[in-house]
């Protein structure tokens, strides 16, 4: 892994450059190839690692700092939030697949001039992007953005707006988190976020986050997009699971394996991402734990949550970012770029 100096020295301000609207690039397995050696990975690993490493040994619950512009975005996914209740499913005889998430995602579209105007007038960046029409995104974005970011939200719209679940399919699954988790990358390259946001960006912002695709999950019964059923490490998350064992790198009492007593995950799981993560899937699966969660239950055999949460990378890089399934979906401009990495790392693979 590179120094802390140089991670910092790629996620610079990058305003000065074309935005263009992203395009997928990954049309088979010889371009994931591609993408692993492309400044995207690069930029997006560094980031997920960034955040990382902010949380290590901090509770949900422990003060932090919270700027204008994080407040924003956890408002905006509580408004998301309160869209559920005035959408609600419709009757359907179907386990997956409620067509009201279809009404939900449409609204995204039809609210923006409204949302902007009342909530996103002062701010730098209007933090209600993802709602813009993309069609009509060149004439919107000339009020609410500052010059030097006139252009940007050709480029931003689509990681924001893919972050919460497809409505064709009416699914959810890791490459709609990491579209989500691609859009603050790509707000962090710009040098709208800074190194002080980091803890908040996970411990406020993706958790509020969390709490919003859960809903969305069970309200409109989203199938789990790509899931590997029960050889997979979680039908629809992955991150959290990395940095919620950051958190809980030298915790005294809570070990890998005390996710196996119902008692401690209860009492820890708002604290604590990745108990919070195993109270989920106990609410929403029947069955002994290690049936339905088989991969969990090896990992609560590891002795510590350091090699918890650095074996979880390497797997995430294999059974996410290798994965042609989920990778196809993705999107490139020039915040991340699928052109070859500038600056070689070695990374933990």
């Amino acid at each position: 892994m590179a120094n802390d100096n140089q991670k910092v020295a790629i996620l610079t301000d990058q305003t000065d450059q074309a935005f263009i609207e992203p395009t997928k690039q990954v049309n088979d397995q010889n371009d994931i190839n591609k993408f692993i050696t492309s400044e995207a990975y690069n930029r997006l690993t560094r980031f997920i690692e960034l955040l990382n490493e902010s949380v290590v040994n901090k509770k949900i619950s422990e003060p932090c700092f919270v700027s204008e512009l994080v407040q924003k975005v956890i408002d905006s996914l509580n408004i998301l939030m309160s869209w559920i209740d005035e959408i609600p499913p419709l009757p359907t005889s179907q386990r997956f697949g409620n067509k009201a998430f279809r009404s939900w995602v449409a609204r995204l579209e039809q609210v923006c001039h409204n949302f902007i105007n009342s909530i996103a007038k002062k701010i730098e960046i209007a933090l209600f992007i993802f709602v813009i029409i993309l069609q009509n995104a060149s004439i919107i974005h000339q009020d609410i953005l500052p010059p030097q970011f006139h252009d940007s939200i050709i480029e931003l719209t689509p990681y924001f707006t893919g972050g919460f679940g497809n409505a064709t399919r009416i699914d959810y699954g890791s490459g709609h988190e990491l579209s989500f988790v691609a859009w603050l990358c790509c707000m962090h390259l710009m040098g709208l976020f800074q190194e002080q946001d980091y803890s908040a960006l996970v411990l406020r912002v993706f958790t509020k986050y969390l709490d919003l695709v859960r809903r969305l999950q069970n309200v409109y019964m989203l199938e789990p997009a790509g899931s590997r059923g029960v050889w997979g490490l979680d039908d629809h998350q992955f991150l959290s699971y990395y940095w919620g064992s950051a958190q809980l790198q030298d915790h005294k009492r809570l070990k890998p394996k005390s996710i196996l007593s119902e008692e401690l995950v209860n009492k820890y799981s708002s604290d604590y991402i990745y108990f919070g993560c195993i109270k989920y899937i106990r609410e929403v699966k029947k069955g002994p734990f290690h049936e339905h969660s088989p991969l969990l239950y090896d990992i609560s055999e590891v002795p510590n949550w350091t090699k918890v949460n650095s074996g979880l990378m390497k797997m995430y890089i294999a059974e996410v970012l290798k994965k042609f399934p989920i990778v196809q979906h993705f999107v490139f401009g020039s915040l991340l770029p699928f052109k070859p990495v500038i600056e070689r790392r070695v990374a933990d693979q």
